[in-house]
């Protein structure tokens, strides 16, 4: 094979390197294999004069292996994070929610209206039942480049690479959640009090649910009502999606109350036009919030 090597005649010779770095997330993927690389041929080089220090290479380089894996896990969360702080309209669906029309119509109408972030939220425990709804919109999600969160199970959000999983307050505790799924996803939580928000910030969520601000039918809980929007938005620092009652008509109240970003459910769900629906709140939070998404 090295005597049949044509370096003269080699395609690859001739073609000039132009491939660009785009952030420095690639820059950091080539960076990882130019050191590993050169750990081996630092490790056989000693192979000659050091077996001792030959052994010790190679260890340096399997704790590379293990380093890298920890930066793309890491990675992974900064990128998702900074997705998730441009996100600003948030839907949560299930089946139960869209007056019989087909769940993946519905989350690609809302996707195209402006929502960036999907939660699929099926009440039934029969696993085996949301898997392949689980799956399919994971497709949808991954295709359309928005987030996607499964709600309350983790087990499920593991299984199809979700983005990320909700929990409520009587769900798996968010530390359990992050030793299933990794440092690499999403965690967020349900808060009904600024005690709640406060405490979800403390110990490790990414973002929280505050609400139900108004009245609504998907949520037995009591409003919190939009003094609590007020209060988180003054003192918790991670990002807070205003959820329960909104819609068009009641919208800006919301974030006038100090919210920049949006969940909703029947509000484009059960809308005749999904995608008409999802880009009018689209619209009022752009606006409300002078276009800084």
């Amino acid at each position: 094979m090295v005597a049949a090597r044509d370096t003269a005649g080699d395609v690859g010779a001739r073609v000039a390197e132009e491939r660009y770095r785009k952030d420095a997330f690639a820059l950091a993927a080539a960076g990882w294999k130019r050191v590993q690389e050169a750990l081996r041929v630092l490790e056989e080089v000693m192979r000659t004069v050091a077996g001792g220090a030959a052994y010790q290479a190679k260890h340096i380089r399997f704790d590379a292996y293990d380093l890298e894996k920890l930066y793309y896990e890491r990675a992974g969360l900064y990128q998702k994070k900074n997705e998730l702080s441009r996100a600003h309209l948030y839907f949560v669906v299930g089946r139960a929610d869209t007056g019989g029309r087909p769940l993946r119509a519905v989350v690609e109408e809302a996707i195209a209206g402006g929502a960036r972030i999907v939660q699929l939220r099926e009440k039934t425990n029969d696993v085996r039942e949301v898997m392949p709804l689980a799956r399919e919109l994971r497709a949808i999600t991954r295709e359309r480049g928005v987030l996607y969160i499964i709600n309350d199970r983790v087990d499920i959000a593991a299984a199809v690479d979700a983005d990320g999983v909700h929990l409520g307050q009587d769900d798996l505790p968010i530390e359990d959640a992050r030793r299933v799924l990794g440092i690499g996803k999403i965690i967020g939580i349900s808060t009904h009090s600024i005690r709640q928000a406060q405490e979800a910030e403390r110990r490790g969520a990414d973002y929280i649910g505050v609400g139900p601000v108004f009245p609504t039918t998907t949520k037995d809980c009591t409003p919190v009502g939009l003094g609590l929007v007020t209060e988180v938005a003054k003192s918790v620092r991670i990002p807070f999606f205003a959820i329960g009652g909104i819609n068009s008509a009641n919208i800006e109240q919301v974030l006038q109350a100090g919210a920049c970003r949006v969940a909703v459910v029947s509000a484009v769900a059960a809308a005749p036009d999904a995608r008409a629906a999802a880009a009018a709140l689209y619209g009022a939070i752009y606006h409300g919030t002078g276009g800084s998404q």
